[in-house]
């Protein structure tokens, strides 16, 4: 009966179709099924808090528009023409439908003396152009034909949506399991919150709680650590999330998308070799709460709304290696956020490599550069050696200012004659270096007296690596100065 198409609204039209089903799959849907949810909607749709939101999906519909409410009877043909297009006696046109192979609909009917087209517009399917404008239509035919099926699932995509910024917010999938997933926690979410509008007698469909960017994350989250406990295959998958709005005032769409790379590095993290050292990390991520003049400390009730780790992925995604390297020093290596410190929210802000080593992690910082930065094996064996060999002989030569020197040199010149000179000095102690011009050229250079363009990035790592060592070994805890308190500008060109 019903199919996914690989179109957002449609696919995720049918996905809510099938969560208020109770199924898992379009094809265990019955005309039931069907009729079940189309009569919640035709209840719904033209009562508030839904019939106010519907303006940013449906405007000027005959769930929406103004002119029907005086109008039961045009409304109920509206209602009829629309929400029981999948019938089989609704007429139907000479011409297939765009979203699935199947006959398109007649949807028309005389309103306010006035003969609709038989074909679909803005009022029907968002982002559509209106009523009578032929631009982008080819014989200057205007509106689009679509099946009835393909109709009637545009129309359930509201309810597998979130409210988030007066938007809709829909998440499509090349997983179905996972759109199903993201379909079913929105619709519950929406069914309860217009329970409680109506008996409150409120007009307005309330905004989730979370940010949009937040909510993706946790609710993908939520459909991973779900998916684990399945033990069934796990084929990649990616995820898009569309805001959208189809507003007379203002029609806008964007788009954030989320590759099967990050998804996997997520459901790796997810996994219980790294859950602890992410979640202390996740935790350290919620924005806090912003004091006023009467209230200094946050209430008992106090729910923060976003999450920037979750946020940060988004930018990730964008610009894995770019983005990558300022997420590296941020959440790994616990250095504070420039632009976050005017912020008493944001707790990047406050971030202190000083008093968090606790929380650097290299088994984080490893498999993200492996799945998200795609960095070789053997290179990150290479920074990890390296990272433990300069560890090894800060702690036996208990040598704080190279430590630091280390940590807060700009000038790769000055750098090189650091490592350069530590080394000397250890083996005039008679000790074996610490290192070696293979491992050097390796980590820091693209050849030999060629710094690396990605310095900077591998004295990261090196540092989260030692940072790490030092802090289990008891060195850093005994030498509690040894990390200054810099500021991430200067260690930015």
């Amino acid at each position: 009966m019903l199919e996914y198409t690989g179109h957002p609204l449609v696919d995720v039209g049918i996905a809510t179709i099938v969560a208020f089903a109770g199924k898992d799959e379009p094809s265990e849907l019955v005309e039931a099924d069907l009729d079940k949810i189309a009569d919640y909607m035709a209840k719904q749709y033209i009562r508030n808090p839904l019939r106010g939101f519907l303006t940013v999906a449906f405007p000027n519909s005959g769930f929406t528009q103004p002119a029907f409410f005086n109008q039961p009877d045009k409304q109920q043909i509206y209602i009829d023409r629309v929400l029981r297009a999948y019938r089989q006696d609704v007429p139907q046109l000479e011409e297939p439908g765009v979203f699935m192979n199947l006959p398109a609909a007649d949807i028309s009917f005389d309103v306010y003396d006035k003969l609709e087209h038989g074909r679909a517009f803005r009022q029907h399917i968002p982002m559509q152009t209106g009523e009578g404008t032929i631009n982008f239509h080819p014989y200057g035919n205007a509106g689009l034909p679509i099946s009835g099926l393909a109709l009637f699932a545009i129309q359930a995509y509201p309810l597998g949506s979130a409210k988030c910024a007066g938007r809709t917010l829909f998440i499509h999938s090349d997983n179905p399991e996972i759109m199903v997933y993201f379909a079913h926690q929105f619709l519950e979410k929406n069914r309860l919150a217009i329970q409680v509008a109506q008996i409150e007698d409120s007009n307005k469909m309330p905004e989730h709680p979370l940010k949009f960017r937040t909510l993706i994350v946790a609710t993908l989250i939520e459909a991973l650590d779900m998916r684990q406990q399945s033990m069934e295959a796990q084929e990649p998958f990616s995820v898009t999330a569309y805001h959208l709005t189809n507003s007379g005032q203002g029609a806008g769409l964007d788009i954030y998308h989320l590759p099967s790379q990050m998804i996997d590095y997520l459901a790796e993290v997810r996994s219980a070799s790294y859950l602890s050292a992410w979640q202390q990390i996740e935790r350290s991520a919620w924005v806090r709460f912003k004091p006023t003049g009467k209230q200094k400390e946050a209430p008992s009730d106090f729910k923060p709304d976003r999450n920037w780790l979750y946020e940060d992925l988004f930018n990730l995604a964008e610009d894995p290696y770019r983005n990558g390297r300022r997420f590296i020093r941020t959440y790994f290596l616990r250095e504070a956020y420039k632009y976050a410190r005017q912020d008493k929210t944001d707790p990047r802000g406050g971030y202190s490599t000083q008093k968090e080593a606790h929380l650097v992690s290299w088994k984080l910082t490893e498999i993200f550069l492996r799945r998200i930065m795609y960095m070789e094996a053997v290179k990150i064996e290479q920074i990890r050696q390296l990272g433990d060999a300069l560890a090894l002989y800060v702690r036996e030569q208990n040598d704080k200012r190279f430590f630091r020197a280390f940590y807060t040199e700009n000038r790769y010149g000055f750098l090189r004659n650091s490592l350069i000179k530590a080394n000397t000095a250890h083996v005039k102690r008679g000790n074996s270096p610490f290192l070696t011009l293979d491992n050097y050229i390796s980590v820091f250079e693209d050849g030999e007296e060629l710094a690396s363009s990605d310095w900077r990035l591998a004295r990261d790592l090196v540092l989260i690596r030692m940072v790490e060592q030092l802090h289990k070994n008891g060195w850093l805890g005994s030498n509690e100065d040894a990390i200054p308190d810099v500021k991430e500008e200067e260690n930015e060109s």
